[in-house]
């Protein structure tokens, strides 16, 4: 399940920045910005390319929700979530979110970027040490490396991956054998 999804997500991720296309209201901004700027108006040139920005980040989620993939046969799917958050929260970035569910079983893909919460996973992937400190194993899902923890137990896991230094991706599977989410 997880290495069909989670190949889907990385061959699309690699097209992101050809998916984004200008937008008259963030051209508007901007150039309202500069007349602002131009004009001695500080903080309303701000203002505007502060807006510009938003929009622009609003179309990098909306481009990220398009890379979750529709569900595989005998599952569904709940709407895409995606949000673009501010600095303020969580340190900023982009997500994408969808929950896939069959009977009882449940499996939820995100995928961030522009998030500095990145920086730390990757170290994480570059020492075996802190990537297995709390029961994950490094795995290859295809090309990628990957975490990977599963709890027999309770029949959960999540997985962990970074694909070309600017995606986190994060699956987490709860009331699923460990084959079933890594098939």
């Amino acid at each position: 399940m997880i290495k069909r999804i989670v190949t889907t997500c990385v061959l699309s991720l690699c097209l992101v920045g050809h998916a984004l296309g200008a937008e008259d209201d963030v051209i508007n901004s901007i150039n309202e910005g500069m007349e602002f700027y131009q004009s001695g108006e500080y903080g309303e040139a701000t203002s505007s390319l502060n807006y510009a920005v938003q929009l622009i980040q609003q179309k990098k989620g909306d481009a990220l929700a398009g890379l979750l993939p529709e569900p595989l046969d005998g599952w569904t799917a709940g709407e895409v979530e995606s949000q673009a958050a501010g600095a303020a929260m969580f340190g900023g970035g982009i997500t994408a979110e969808r929950e896939y569910s069959k009977g009882n079983s449940r499996v939820d893909i995100k995928i961030i970027t522009d998030s500095p919460m990145l920086q730390a996973v990757m170290m994480m992937f570059s020492n075996p040490i802190f990537a297995t400190a709390d029961g994950g194993k490094m795995e290859r899902i295809g090309r990628q490396k990957a975490i990977v923890k599963y709890t027999p137990a309770d029949n959960s896991g999540e997985l962990q991956m970074v694909v070309s230094n600017r995606f986190l991706v994060t699956v987490e599977g709860s009331d699923i054998s460990r084959d079933e989410m890594l098939d």
